[in-house]
């Protein structure tokens, strides 16, 4: 019985020691495996940023690409499924998950999956040119919710270099961006 209890005690420390910070810098780090990383990095959307691809990417977005059941409409990740997976769907109104992903990287999660979540890759679904129109629509939720839009290009990419990892001063400033 007595071990029972301090079990139950070391359980709820731990559950309760992690913070809000400590599942978003989880959710900041590379999805990309390792040896993909720089040819994800290296990979530039081939479709411009304009009205006619937002358009076509919400269609995907909504539709076939079935990215709202888990992302939610507003893309801030409460989608009907959202409450079942481990770790939780990406938050696309979050600031700091554009400032600190390029769109390759992005690209690369959307076609293959990241390992050790649920989001599967959706590569024999959605042909390239649809993944890079999701990612521009997808953009469009930081614009509309946050205090600093997102331009064409602007903000996308790793702060940190080839090593990066969420622990940066950076993560608790993006944190108040929702």
């Amino acid at each position: 019985m007595r071990q029972g209890t301090c079990f139950l005690l070391l359980a709820a420390t731990v559950a309760l020691s992690s913070s809000p910070a400590d599942a978003e810098r989880h959710l900041m780090r590379p999805r990309v495996p390792p040896d993909k990383l720089a040819e994800a990095r290296a990979l530039k959307s081939p479709v411009p940023f304009s009205p006619e691809v937002i358009e076509q990417g919400k269609a995907i977005y909504h539709g076939k690409g079935t990215c709202l059941n888990c992302h939610g409409v507003d893309g801030n990740g409460n989608g009907p499924a959202a409450a079942q997976l481990n770790p939780p769907p990406r938050n696309f109104r979050h600031h700091g998950f554009w400032r600190h992903r390029t769109e390759g990287e992005i690209f690369w999660v959307i076609k293959h999956g990241s390992p050790g979540t649920a989001m599967v890759g959706f590569g024999t679904m959605l042909s390239d040119e649809e993944i890079w129109s999701v990612i521009q629509y997808e953009r469009t939720f930081a614009q509309r919710h946050g205090r600093r839009g997102m331009g064409p290009r602007e903000g996308m990419g790793p702060r940190m270099g080839p090593r990066h990892q969420a622990e940066s001063p950076h993560d608790q400033e993006d944190s108040a961006d929702e």
